[in-house]
């Protein structure tokens, strides 16, 4: 058998960037996980051989294609789809679609390679995978939305399948947008099956769903702070975000004892230093979700609270932080400033919310920091769940589902212990993560052979 030279780390990203120009998400995303997997492959020669972080590295397929609709002017409309499949080495593709102007096939590579690590860690059979389109839900009427969904499954149906990739919900796709799209599905198919998650409960949906990413970001958190015999009894938490999992996470500090001081959206965030309680978190939800409105609008309802235009929350003072927005809103300054201010722990609810300076910030403070790939997987997980209540023909109850919920995030936190204990009370997560991940899809890889 060939030996195949060891290329280093800078050498091997040379090589990403040179196979992927323009796609900065991308390149991140392999970076901040290739900087830990060189070091635990280095005595692992068959890695090496076998080419595994390479090749998780190149997706099996993307898939791009045009997407034709009418609005409601009688105008053709033309916006472009795509689905990444990253890798199925232990179950069908599973990840979420995203409609949002800012979606492009590096953004959705970056998602869905760093999908695949997300579902190795909960334990369940699924690869990892993500779409979406550059479509821009905002604006439009729900028939407009409606024949958009309609047009975009008229070709994703061909690339997917209960067996074969099971997309799900992301940014600018809600339960309403997951209804049009399993309609058209069901439609072209004739085929009722889970080949979506998210779905409504009238027709094959689970229990928790919508709380699970947010939920399951506080219980990795108060999983971490257990670590240090410290709960969130008392703690301040700043939050970004207003959509479904900040409110959730927001909704789960308050159940579990602390105070929620902010939330945000694109045109700013809210200080409220009286606390987010229960009831201003439900006014958010029906704000935001049922009428579209704006964050800063928090204010006329809840005049303790103050906006702060085109600002991120990470000046305010906190014990505790949760990105929960979108990738790359929080920043190496920002991390600086959260440190400095005093924060204990940061669990990311968003997927790659931290840039590379940030999540080195972090790891050179050594506070309790849990990267999305370990602390939003809840969401995944009941996605997951949500699979095997579709193959069973059953709907398991909410107690059940939420210890379940509970169970996956506490043994997602072990794995994380086991990789990354760097001793002297110090837990390097990121590392964990990336390690656990990695190594249950690589030696699957490695049984498959070369294919």
């Amino acid at each position: 058998m060939a030996v195949t030279d060891h290329v280093d780390l800078n050498g091997f990203m040379e090589g990403v960037k040179k196979r992927n120009p323009h796609q900065p998400e991308f390149v991140q995303a392999v970076q901040e996980v290739a900087e830990d997997i060189f070091e635990f492959m280095e005595d692992k020669e068959e890695y090496h051989s076998q080419q595994i972080l390479r090749r998780i590295a190149e997706p099996d397929r993307v898939v791009s294609f045009r997407v034709c609709w009418e609005d409601d002017a009688g105008n053709i409309r033309v916006q472009r789809g795509w689905r990444v499949q990253n890798n199925n080495a232990i179950g069908p593709y599973k990840g979420g679609i995203r409609f949002h102007p800012s979606v492009t096939e590096s953004v959705l590579k970056f998602l869905a390679f760093e999908q695949t690590f997300k579902n190795a860690l909960t334990g369940l059979p699924m690869g990892g995978g993500k779409g979406g389109s550059n479509f821009n839900p905002k604006g439009k009427s729900v028939r407009e939305i409606m024949r958009f969904c309609q047009s975009f499954m008229t070709e994703l149906y061909r690339h997917i399948g209960a067996d074969i990739d099971v997309p799900a919900g992301d940014i600018g796709v809600g339960g309403r947008e997951i209804g049009f799209m399993f309609g058209q599905y069901k439609r072209i198919t004739n085929n009722f099956t889970g080949v979506l998650t998210g779905k409504g409960l009238e027709w094959g949906g689970s229990l928790i769903r919508t709380e699970a990413t947010g939920y399951g970001a506080v219980y990795f958190l108060a999983n971490m702070l257990a670590t240090k015999d410290e709960d969130l009894v008392g703690k301040t938490a700043v939050i970004s975000g207003s959509g479904n999992v900040a409110t959730h996470a927001a909704e789960k500090i308050v159940q579990l004892g602390g105070k929620v001081l902010t939330l945000s959206d694109s045109g700013g965030f809210i200080h409220d230093p009286d606390g987010i309680t229960q009831e201003k978190i439900n006014w958010v939800k029906e704000h935001k979700t049922h009428r579209r409105g704006r964050i800063e609008e928090y204010v006329e309802a809840f005049p303790s609270a103050t906006f702060h235009a085109g600002k991120t929350p990470w000046g305010v003072p906190c014990d505790v932080a949760l990105p929960c927005a979108t990738q790359n809103e929080l920043l190496g300054e920002d991390a600086k400033t959260l440190v400095a201010n005093g924060c204990r722990a940061v669990s990311e609810g968003a997927n790659m919310p931290t840039d590379l300076d940030g999540v080195h910030t972090f790891k050179h403070a050594k506070i309790l920091y849990a990267p999305g790939k370990a602390s939003n997987a809840g969401g995944v997980a009941v996605s997951g769940l949500e699979m095997s209540q579709n193959s069973e023909r059953r709907s398991w109850k909410e107690d059940e589902l939420q210890q379940m919920l509970k169970d996956i995030m506490s043994g997602i936190h072990d794995s994380c212990i086991r990789y990354g204990d760097q001793g002297g009370g110090y837990i390097d997560y990121v590392k964990g993560a990336n390690i656990a991940g990695f190594k249950k899809v690589a030696d699957a890889m490695l049984a498959f052979g070369v294919v």
